[in-house]
């Protein structure tokens, strides 16, 4: 059927790159020697490990934090079954994409250059397999494409921030799907459409932005044959359930399960159009021109839309119809890679309500795939000049497509480097983009880590100047004031924070902290329980609230969230801590042991663990490691009053007299209003008069 269509249609020629013998110039099954084919995978390899050397050491930014370090299910021994059969477990439907971030979480925790090998080795792969797309078309200058797409600026964004693990993951079992979709229209073996299926699947459950295949594959056929045949249309039926399942799903997850507050598009439809054309102009530009790239471009007012807003689709209207009037030659090449870009942007131009809305209308990341549409034009249009060309001009041709690729991987190993940390980037951005309202919070929450508390409210009230009603930024201002002592202020921006959003998990369990202070526990609890209940997976508030309910009397209350805590978060040192001082008084010294070592075990040092486990330890009559954890406390924190009583009571009991009056007296000069301390040391003293010491 394949052979008659061929007879019947003529296909426009191609750049085809055939060999001796017809055959495709292909990676791996190249004309020439096999060492070209690896000397040209070594430089696609080489280039983008040069290009993204920079970001292996960076950390974690931006939103990493709800995908990783925060996130429970992520960290959760048993959460690969709630990625998989949990709904509203994660905001997007992605379990393979979820399954490999768990994974990862267990093999380097927090440890960064693992996360960034990954997406940086999986770029190199796609880099790969877009060279062996290309060569499919017999394009004979596929592997420059390879290239391109390896070294393209756009791309930093996509592999050089650890969240954006979903386009690096997605695009390898979607270039092969595209890969087998061909050879299976080449040959019709049940196999290659099977495997192309499969494929698909994979990259959908990836990332559903994949969406868009089934249409992709018609266009093919088109490009093809000339015409789209009922028999395309049936071979693309399973791709297009798969993606109206999975579509649905993701809408569904994004509806009910995102935290963020989404915004729609601007205004009415004729907004809406006049934003959609301008992103997407933009996002062509940034192709062929990617300079003064930055995590979040500045919004451009389309609500009312201006008159000149519109010509935009003017421009790409007249661009398609003359490729139309040209599809019996090489108009069909340009329509099929334009379409391609087209395809698979049309879900980034502003039709459709998405979280990042609030604060742009475009990002560099949405390009990752799309851009592959228009370097295969490219590559096709080189590989057609440098037909053309006469010998005598070709060494000059070669050296300017070379300094245009050095160019661009300058340009690439320079955006690289200001993913390294956050305080770069954001610094980055508000040097381009001073209304940037999430860089202003983002760099206020670095500055508050690390201690600098006039400089993060600064950056806060500033967000909130830009955006009144971001309620992120009123939960971090709340912090800062919390922070410095103003607590009746902080619950007063926390409040405002629920005001804007009643289920931020976050404010609720931040206003219970700052209620936990003031004393009214009722209160403080009922916040807790608000958190958890839009949060369940919260380590932090059930941890929060069980300290609440131990200081009102409640243990086995206290005990059950402690727990609870722990089986989201196993490694919550504080939680072992105090699920530890519960056991202790419920008499359970055993298991308070148990405890405090797993505490000390996660945080080497944390002093009060060491305490309280040398306390347990003295109960039980093991003075030498009693001792030996009062020691390392006092390591810790010398001037630790309590660990120095501790330390004189297992030195007393050792027959060491001497030396635990000198442990009583240190804990006295440190605070001298240390009761057991002062009543060890007199009770000693008059041992002393009565019996000689030991020592």
């Amino acid at each position: 059927m394949a052979k008659r269509l061929k007879k019947k249609i003529s296909t426009p020629e191609v750049d085809c790159g055939k060999g001796a013998e017809g055959e495709e110039v292909l990676p791996g099954k190249s004309s020439g020697l096999p060492w070209r084919t690896i000397v040209q995978a070594l430089v696609i390899a080489v280039a983008a490990l040069w290009i993204y050397r920079p970001s292996l050491h960076g950390g974690w930014l931006w939103d990493d934090d709800f995908d990783i370090t925060d996130n429970a299910i992520t960290q959760s021994p048993t959460g690969l079954w709630s990625i998989w059969f949990k709904p509203g477990s994660q905001v997007d439907y992605y379990p393979i994409k979820a399954s490999v971030q768990w994974l990862q979480w267990h093999l380097w925790g927090m440890d960064t250059r693992g996360y960034h090998l990954t997406n940086v080795g999986l770029h190199i792969l796609s880099a790969l397999l877009v060279w062996r797309l290309l060569s499919k078309f017999g394009l004979r200058l596929a592997w420059v494409g390879g290239l391109i797409f390896a070294i393209h600026p756009v791309q930093v964004e996509s592999v050089a921030w650890i969240a954006e693990l979903k386009n690096t993951l997605s695009l390898p079992p979607f270039l092969l799907a595209m890969c087998f979709w061909i050879d299976y229209e080449e040959h019709r073996r049940d196999r290659d459409g099977e495997l192309a299926l499969g494929l698909f699947l994979v990259a959908m459950l990836c990332k559903t932005t994949m969406v868009m295949f089934p249409v992709a594959i018609l266009l093919y056929a088109w490009w093809k044959r000339g015409r789209v045949g009922w028999n395309d249309v049936k071979a693309s039926a399973p791709f297009f359930l798969i993606s109206l399942v999975l579509g649905l799903i993701t809408v569904r997850f994004q509806h009910h399960f995102a935290l963020q507050q989404t915004v729609g598009p601007p205004g009415g439809i004729f907004s809406r159009l006049a934003c959609a054309g301008l992103s997407l102009s933009f996002y062509f530009s940034k192709c062929f021109l990617p300079v003064e790239l930055m995590p979040i471009y500045p919004k451009w007012a389309v609500d009312p839309p201006s008159l000149w807003q519109f010509f935009p689709w003017l421009v790409w209207g007249g661009a398609i119809y003359g490729l139309w009037t040209k599809r019996r030659t090489w108009g069909r090449h340009a329509l099929l890679g334009l379409g391609f870009f087209l395809l698979f942007l049309a879900p980034f131009l502003g039709f459709k309500a998405i979280s990042y809305m609030n604060f742009t209308w475009v990002m560099d990341h949405f390009l990752y795939l799309p851009i592959i549409g228009l370097i295969g034009l490219v590559v096709a249009a080189l590989g057609a000049m440098d037909r053309q060309l006469p010998d005598t001009l070709r060494p000059y041709g070669i050296g300017l497509v070379a300094v245009a690729l050095a160019l661009l991987a300058c340009e690439s190993h320079s955006y690289a480097k200001m993913f390294i940390n956050q305080e770069t980037l954001w610094t980055y951005e508000l040097r381009y983009n001073s209304d940037a309202y999430p860089a202003h919070n983002n760099l206020g929450k670095i500055l508050l880590e690390e201690g600098r508390l006039s400089a993060a409210g600064e950056q806060f009230e500033e967000t909130l100047r830009i955006y009144p009603d971001y309620a992120p930024a009123h939960n971090n201002l709340g912090n800062v004031l919390r922070e410095t002592g103003r607590l009746s202020e902080a619950m007063e921006q926390y409040r405002q924070a629920l005001r804007i959003n009643p289920n931020y998990a976050e404010a609720h369990y931040n206003l219970g902290n700052a209620l936990q202070q003031t004393g009214p526990l009722p209160e403080a609890m009922e916040q807790y329980e608000q958190a958890l209940r839009t949060k369940p997976h919260y380590a932090e508030a059930h941890n929060n609230l069980g300290l609440a309910l131990q200081q009102t009397g409640q243990l086995p209350e206290a005990m059950e969230q402690f727990e609870q805590a722990l089986q989201v978060k196993p490694d919550f040192a504080d939680a072992h801590y105090n699920l530890g001082l519960v056991l202790f008084q419920a008499g359970r010294v055993p298991e308070a042991i148990e405890q405090f070592q797993q505490a000390v075990r996660i945080r080497p040092d944390f002093a009060k663990a060491h305490n309280n486990l040398g306390d347990c330890l003295l109960q039980t009559g093991r003075l030498s490691e009693a001792m030996e954890q009062f020691e390392q406390a006092l390591q810790i924190k010398p001037d630790d009053a309590l660990a120095h009583n501790n330390l004189g009571l297992a030195l007393q009991q050792s027959g060491r007299l001497l030396e635990a009056m000198e442990q009583y007296e240190q804990a006295l000069r440190i605070d001298p209003k240390l009761a057991a301390a002062r009543n060890n040391l007199t009770r000693l003293q008059a041992l002393q008069k009565t019996a000689p010491a030991k020592n």
